[in-house]
């Protein structure tokens, strides 16, 4: 086995003793300088090549003594586009059987060897990843390898190439293949039915430049207007959405079906309209109106009062005739005789609502009552007899309960005609004056004491009264107090009914019930120190009130006027003769007048 083998693989096993001895020696004898150098520099086989330059001093870069297959990993890791390529098994090194880079590439043959040689004559460019095919396998290498960069590097887009003969200027993308061929560049293909416009009917033989006028491919309006503008007889009336009712089989049929396509369906005479009878604009700028009215306005004599659903009444069969008109669904439903009656009864003109709806709009000459009930007619007239009244008096303002509604009085017992019913007044003294036996003096609310039920039986709470019946008063009769029906003439005052009961004959004035009471006239009260201003003590408190009070009472006062000294009363038991003065009190006392303290007060109040 040569040297260079032995280097080349770092085999050591493979050296004779005597020669690694040899070796050895020299490294020793030649002193400094020999240790500058590795002992694996000094056993190298030759120069590296300019790429490996760098690594001469470096054997380990490449090597790892006495592992030989470590070598593979050592190139991948730098090399790792070769090293992607072989894992991944694309491009030329990943597509060769795998084998030691050694076996292509040799190291430690000079500065200038070319240790990646290339017989371009026999490469075979289909072991690539871009295969040649076509006009590309008569292309010189140098035309897409350039010079002094790795033949990977070449671009495998068309792009990369073919960038001077796109005359869509990049419109269309870099995806040249999806229409040219390696055959030759100027014989196109394309499959139009993968654009957003694939060729259908008419549009598949139509040669390209007719629709598109350049080469900027990917511009070319797709609307049907932007070719077809010269066919449009509508002048662009219907807007520009041709396929609404062309097709791509033949221009000029139609499937725009109207039933379908809208939310309007034409019957009868609609279908025999053309387009432009209702569409007389521009189709999607003038929005065109769905009711009847938008188009038969000038037809309609009614002057828009009945609204714009004209279809109540009128039908697409023919616009004069009626062809049904249900009354029931107005708000004047034609009930009884009004059925019978026809149109122009109540409706004068074909202004329909014009028509007045009240009963007096049309009966104005059948009202009795002269207008003096108002028009609502129906309160007490039907629509099945005009002559067959009905009325319920209750929801008037006099609702008839008692003797009035049973038995049944007759209208003219209260109304004098028919057109005096609502001027027929209401309080009883207007049909029951003759029975006021009160001669008017109680007013005219009668129903304060009578009822509907029966005139005679009279209920009255005296307690509502200016007087009420309280205690003995209670239980007394009506006569007793009140002498004749003329009720408000009884006097209110004590004395008008109990003079014969005034045992102080006046004396006390006519307030009697600031002392007796109503339950009895023998029960009475009266608390001197606490209603007057002369208390009464000792022996004043058993004396009668007589024995002061002895002159009538003046009228509208309780008492007579009374001095309040002793000698207004005591004037003859002074048998000073009034020669002490009036203050007799200075020296009698009022529990005894006999007892006297001279000079002493009695302690009565002046």
């Amino acid at each position: 086995m040569s040297n260079a083998r032995w280097l080349h693989g770092a085999c050591l096993p493979l050296f004779s003793l005597p020669l690694f001895s040899l070796l050895l020696l020299c490294l020793l004898l030649h002193g400094p300088l020999a240790q500058a150098q590795s002992m694996e520099s000094v056993l190298s086989p030759g120069v590296l090549t300019k790429a490996h330059a760098k690594w001469d001093d470096s054997c380990r870069s490449c090597h790892t003594p006495f592992d030989r297959k470590a070598q593979e990993k050592l190139c991948i890791d730098c090399h790792k586009d070769v090293g992607r390529d072989l894992a991944e098994r694309t491009g030329l090194h990943g597509r060769q059987k795998p084998q030691p880079c050694r076996s292509c590439h040799t190291e430690h043959k000079g500065r200038e060897m070319n240790i990646a040689p290339l017989d371009k004559p026999q490469f075979d460019h289909a072991q690539t990843d871009y295969p040649l095919r076509g006009r590309h396998q008569d292309v010189d290498c140098a035309k897409c390898h350039a010079a002094a960069r790795k033949y990977s590097a070449a671009p495998q887009d068309c792009q990369g190439c073919h960038r001077k003969d796109d005359v869509h200027k990049g419109g269309l993308g870099a995806r040249c293949d999806n229409c040219h061929e390696e055959k030759r560049w100027k014989e196109t293909r394309f499959d139009h039915s993968v654009t957003r416009f694939p060729l259908k009917g008419a549009h598949g033989p139509v040669r390209c430049e007719s629709c598109h006028k350049t080469r900027e491919y990917k511009d070319t309006p797709s609307a049907c207007i932007a070719c077809h503008r010269k066919d449009d007889r509508h002048k662009a009336q219907f807007g520009e959405k041709c396929e609404s009712c062309h097709t791509e089989q033949r221009w000029r049929d139609i499937t725009f079906r109207h039933d379908v396509d809208t939310r309007y369906a034409l019957r009868d005479r609609h279908r025999e309209l053309r387009c432009s009878s209702c569409h007389t604009g521009p189709l999607y700028r003038d929005k065109l109106g769905t009711a009847c009215v938008d188009c038969h306005r000038k037809d309609d004599k009614h002057r828009s009062t009945l609204g714009s659903d004209c279809a109540q009444c009128h039908t697409e069969k023919g616009w004069r005739g009626v062809q049904r008109f249900d009354h029931d669904r107005t708000a004047f439903p034609l009930l009884g005789k009004h059925a019978q009656a026809g149109c122009k009864d109540c409706h004068q003109s074909l202004v329909y609502r014009e028509v007045n709806s009240t009963c007096i709009g049309c009966h104005r000459k059948d009202d009795r009552h002269e207008a003096t009930l108002g028009e609502r007619c129906a309160d007490c007239h039907t629509e099945s007899n005009w002559q067959a009244p009905r009325f319920d008096h209750n929801k008037a303002r006099f609702a008839l309960r008692g003797a009035h509604a049973s038995p049944p009085l007759a209208c003219r017992s209260c109304h004098a005609d028919v057109r005096s019913y609502r001027k027929t007044p209401g309080d009883c003294l207007a049909c029951h004056r003759k029975d006021d036996r009160h001669e008017a003096q109680l007013g005219e609310r009668c129903e304060s004491c009578h009822d509907e039920q029966r005139w005679k039986q009279a209920r009255f709470d005296h307690n509502k009264a200016r007087f009420s019946l309280a205690g003995a008063h209670g239980s007394a009769a009506c006569k007793a107090c009140h002498q004749s029906l003329r009720f408000r003439d009884a006097p209110r005052d004590c004395l008008a009914c109990h003079r014969k009961d005034d045992r102080h004959k006046a004396s006390l004035g006519d307030a009697c019930e600031s002392c007796h009471n109503v339950r009895a006239w023998r029960l009475w009260r009266f608390d001197h120190d606490r209603q007057t201003d002369y208390a009464l003590g000792a022996a004043h408190v058993k004396l009668p009130c007589a024995s002061c009070h002895r002159d009538p009472a003046p009228a509208g006062r309780k008492v007579s006027s009374l001095a309040r000294t002793c000698v207004s009363c005591h004037l003859k038991d002074d048998v000073h003769e009034r020669n002490f003065g009036p203050r007799c009190e200075q020296c009698h006392q009022p529990s005894r007048w006999a007892a006297v303290s001279p000079g002493a007060s009695a302690g009565v109040r002046p």
